[in-house]
């Protein structure tokens, strides 16, 4: 059975813990906790990848699910003294807009609100509507009192009001919804809400006392959003591996709020077709929900890794996820289904290698 009150506690403590690419320590920290806690032995990369094994022996397959987020960093400062921005991870600055968030300074956090340039209506009328949705049209408003005065030429090129200096990570509220009928809606369910299904996945295995005969490298990457998450840390023994991220719903797509999905391709070409159908078997044979899906602008941990030259098979599989690194939102019964595909990949046979 899958414990779907620990999944969602996990979603959600995972979501309010700021992780932007650059700054994961904190939640890769909470994430290793909970796996010791069930009773695994964790590992960490040089660069930070948390990983464990299930099973006894060399892992011979892996699973990964990243739990870097989008974020921003501060990049200069406006003429009025606000701090400018620009995204790491492909974000869009019509989703910033307005966005609560923390800046991470050498002294300490800071709190703030993204806004364009031309934020009051009062003071701009039309022109709050005209103006371009682009990085550099956008400014934070820290919520702190200031000794400098806001407005143009009143600080030197290199002073740094509030102690904000170039450099600095800025992390993005989640600002979760936990609906009764099952949708969640927050920033940052890609991937936290992969972790989380891995982690509910690991949580039924320890509860059960089981081991799977396939010994299983399970890995937390920390770099995804900007394209290299999944290019290191396999066990030498690895031969397959399956990423755990978002599908995408819309026009054109497949992928549904009420099933798991495999897909078949992101944009850098086809997965491994054995292991596809693999997991399509699985999902058949354990009558676990399920849709077959394509992505045209998407890049997976899998394929970080074949692009970084690790000899294995991979796959790509997901819960459903509507406006996508944007104001996201998926449903519990994807997860659900997800969850249970990932269990039953876990507990099965290797695909035989060719030849």
């Amino acid at each position: 059975m899958i414990d779907t009150a620990y999944l969602k506690r996990c979603l959600e403590d995972l979501v309010n813990t700021p992780s932007p690419v650059g700054m994961t320590e904190r939640a890769s920290a909470k994430v290793a906790a909970w796996l010791e806690t069930m009773g695994y032995r964790v590992s960490y990369t040089r660069r930070g990848v948390l990983s464990v094994t299930i099973g006894n022996g060399e892992p011979r397959r892996a699973l990964a699910a990243h739990i870097d987020t989008l974020g921003a960093m501060v990049t200069g400062f406006h003429p009025n003294g606000r701090p400018k921005l620009r995204n790491t991870g492909t974000w869009a600055a019509r989703f910033a807009e307005g966005a609560r968030c923390t800046i991470f300074t050498d002294a300490g956090e800071l709190r703030g609100t993204i806004l364009p340039l031309k934020a009051s209506g009062h003071l701009f009328n039309t022109e709050v509507d005209t103006q371009p949705s682009d990085w550099d049209n956008l400014e934070v408003r820290i919520d702190e009192f200031s000794n400098i005065l806001e407005m143009s030429g009143s600080r030197t090129l290199n002073s740094t009001p509030f102690g904000v200096n170039v450099g600095d990570v800025v992390a993005i509220d989640a600002q979760p919804e936990f609906l009764e009928n099952g949708f969640i809606v927050s920033r940052h369910l890609d991937d936290k809400a992969g972790v989380a299904c891995l982690l509910a996945a690991l949580k039924h295995f320890a509860d059960e006392g089981q081991t799977p005969d396939v010994p299983a490298q399970v890995m937390f990457t920390i770099s995804e959003e900007v394209g290299i998450g999944g290019t290191h840390g396999f066990g030498e023994q690895v031969q397959e591996l399956v990423a755990v991220d978002n599908g995408v719903t819309g026009p054109g797509q497949t992928t549904n709020d009420e099933a798991a999905t495999i897909a078949f391709r992101d944009r850098t070409g086809p997965f491994d077709l054995p292991i596809t159908k693999h997991l399509l078997a699985l999902a058949q044979a354990k009558n676990i929900a399920h849709v077959r899906d394509t992505f045209r602008s998407y890049r997976s941990d899998s394929a970080a890794a074949i692009d970084a030259g690790w000899d294995l098979r991979v796959g790509l599989i997901c819960f459903s996820l509507d406006s996508s690194h944007g104001w996201e939102r998926t449903h519990i019964k994807s997860l659900e289904e997800l969850t249970k595909l990932i269990v039953a990949y876990i507990e099965s046979e290797l695909v035989p290698l060719p030849g």
